[in-house]
């Protein structure tokens, strides 16, 4: 019975996520036509992830370790159990942005929109597609933009969610550009919704997000990217197991 009431959100989520795309499709068509609404497309974007969520009773607390300077830019790492991350991450970010994103989500009719216009989508199998992400990435960063980035590239088969090695291109990017990463640890949004709620549903209810302070690049070299890889990666484990023993 409690699969079915969690199969039951599930739907009236996805119900809610098309219907307030709908109703703000022609603005978001609108402000996706040229880079330079791009600012206002994010301010929609922001908004349209807050009210389809709520809509479902999805709500987000964040945590921060120290106060963000948002007149900087910067890359946000973090784990990846759900597609609410998306939404989480989303909402995080207060300044001009974009998610550098596997290219499968072009194909999606919502995060299509995206894809097509201010997010970065990347083949990592291709030599050729990894090479134009990044250095369209790299145009983003020296514009002031920050990205968002999950550096595991996939959600995990394994229920409960495992944190899986990292892709260096993140720390590269961010030790080339001097922006700092800012590691972001999502802790129980899959308790909400795992994946894409397909299996286990979804429920109501507020998520918990823990955002810790900046890691400076300054004064590194592409010789650290690896240990700055290494740095992340525990921050956030360390997070996870946390809460893992409350």
């Amino acid at each position: 019975m409690k699969l079915f009431f969690r199969k039951l959100h599930r739907y009236f989520y996805i119900a809610s996520v098309a219907l307030f795309f709908a109703l703000l499709y022609p603005v978001l068509y609108y402000f996706s036509r040229k880079p330079e609404r791009y600012t206002t497309l994010n301010h929609v974007r922001r908004f349209y992830a807050f009210i389809s969520s709520a809509f479902a009773g999805l709500f987000y607390k964040y945590h921060y370790e120290k106060p963000l300077d948002w007149s900087r830019n910067y890359i946000f790492c973090s784990n990846h159990t759900s597609n609410l991350d998306i939404t989480a991450l989303t909402l995080l970010v207060k300044k001009d942005f974009a998610f550098l994103g596997k290219d499968e989500l072009l194909n999606n009719p919502i995060t299509g929109l995206w894809f097509k216009t201010i997010d970065i989508p990347i083949n990592r199998e291709s030599k050729i597609s990894a090479f134009k992400a990044f250095k369209k990435t790299e145009e983003y960063l020296k514009n002031g933009f920050s990205m968002v980035i999950f550096p595991e590239g996939k959600i995990g088969d394994e229920y409960p969610p495992q944190l899986h090695l990292f892709k260096n291109g993140p720390f590269r990017l961010a030790i080339e550009q001097k922006v700092a990463i800012v590691p972001v640890t999502v802790p129980d949004i899959y308790k909400k919704m795992w994946d894409d709620g397909s299996i286990y549903g979804s429920k109501p209810g507020i998520s918990h997000i823990c955002v810790h302070a900046p890691i400076e690049t300054t004064g590194l070299t592409i010789d650290d990217a690896d240990a700055l890889r290494d740095r992340v990666y525990e921050t956030i484990q360390a997070e996870l197991t946390k809460h893992e023993v409350r």
